[in-house]
């Protein structure tokens, strides 16, 4: 599938890649000068492989509360929740960002290869209440401008107070002239927006952003940097750090899981037993003692035994640290920042140290 950007992409001489069925751009040039402008001034990212669903109907919240792990009927009216779809058994079949855009109307943006997923659960899930799922990933196009210089880029594009859109939340606003769905959200560890538009205004809006942005250093930025820039903000990514073998605790997520809310849940019994009973295995951050980069899959092996403790979920050099990072799942009895493990690295073991998440964080 072609994102309404793709001949743009390939103008900009892309490198591009299939994702979940999108053909999407992987860097455009050097995916660290990429990495680095983020982090400095900012990047145009073009996500419309995202799945967009909207729950709409009187009891369109109590549909979600039902369907996912949040308390999602709680969120104001233009704001968002950061929240999770399980299964009977508390494994994740999604990570999701839940925007409420009326009363009775929400936004539900998934993941681009569990958008049938979700969209097939929530149809479940609706019971005999009243509310309609509807599938609108062919209605929107999403970009997003991240970085600490995002806002400034934007201010002269769009009507919107840019002090007034708060982190998680969203409104109407214009953008290049365009309407559109304006969110404070994003997946870079960055401060940045998210502009939902219709696919016929996609062009028009990447074109201004970049024009705007040429004189405060934005590029257009790919799924390359995007990778390396939420692994360093420690932000998970499904078929990674989240499956459904995972439950949100052992995720290190379990602040997203409300067990004391009004109605019943898919998966509150398990998650319930789980979050009592404590987990075998945590999500932690590695920094290797050397050079060498742990890779997905990578065994992390019990430094004085040699036994396998664990395994790699994520791994990079990291641009903005100058070292190599990586997340992984390890026993809980080796789960304290400060321990020493090793990792599997092709045949040989390299030590490395156990620190909390995120790597990095804005503004520290």
């Amino acid at each position: 599938m072609l994102t309404p950007l793709h001949e743009i992409h390939l103008a900009l001489g892309a490198v591009m890649t299939d994702f979940a069925g999108w053909a999407m751009p992987l860097r455009y040039g050097s995916e660290i000068a990429e990495h680095r402008a983020v982090r400095t001034a900012a990047g145009l990212f073009d996500l419309s492989h995202m799945g967009e669903i909207e729950v709409v109907g009187p009891q369109a919240g109590r549909v979600l509360d039902h369907a996912l792990v949040g308390d999602v009927s709680a969120i104001p009216v233009s704001r968002a929740k950061y929240t999770m779809i399980c299964r009977q058994d508390g494994g994740i079949l999604d990570d999701l960002i839940v925007y409420r855009l009326t009363d009775d109307r929400f936004l539900v943006v998934a993941n681009a290869a569990n958008t049938g997923v979700v969209l097939d659960a929530l149809r479940a899930r609706v019971g005999g209440l009243r509310a309609q799922i509807r599938d609108r990933c062919a209605d929107w196009a999403l970009l997003a401008v991240q970085g600490p210089r995002a806002a400034a880029i934007l201010a002269d594009l769009t009507d919107a107070g840019l002090d007034d859109v708060r982190y998680y939340a969203i409104r109407a606003a214009t953008v290049a002239g365009a309407e559109v769905l304006l969110a404070r959200t994003g997946y870079t560890g960055e401060d940045g927006f998210e502009i939902f538009a219709a696919p016929a205004d996609a062009a028009r809006i990447w074109q201004a952003c970049l024009a705007a942005g040429s004189e405060r250093g934005l590029v257009p930025a790919g799924l390359s940097c995007r990778d390396t820039l939420r692994l360093e903000a420690g932000m998970p990514l499904y078929g990674h750090e989240l499956s459904v073998d995972v439950t949100p605790y052992e995720a290190g997520l379990g602040r997203v899981v409300k067990l004391d809310k009004a109605d019943d849940f898919i998966g509150r019994a398990a998650l319930a037993d789980r979050a009592a009973a404590g987990v075998r295995r945590r999500l932690v951050g590695l920094v290797p003692d050397g050079r060498r980069s742990p890779r997905a899959g990578y065994a992390v092996l019990d430094p004085q035994t040699g036994d396998r403790v664990g395994e790699v979920t994520s791994g990079a050099p990291s641009p903005t640290l100058g070292h190599p990072v990586a997340m992984a799942y390890v026993d809980a009895a080796l789960a304290a920042a400060g321990t020493t493990v090793s990792v599997d690295v092709r045949g040989t073991r390299e030590p490395a140290r156990v620190t909390e998440l995120p790597f990095y964080r804005r503004g520290r």
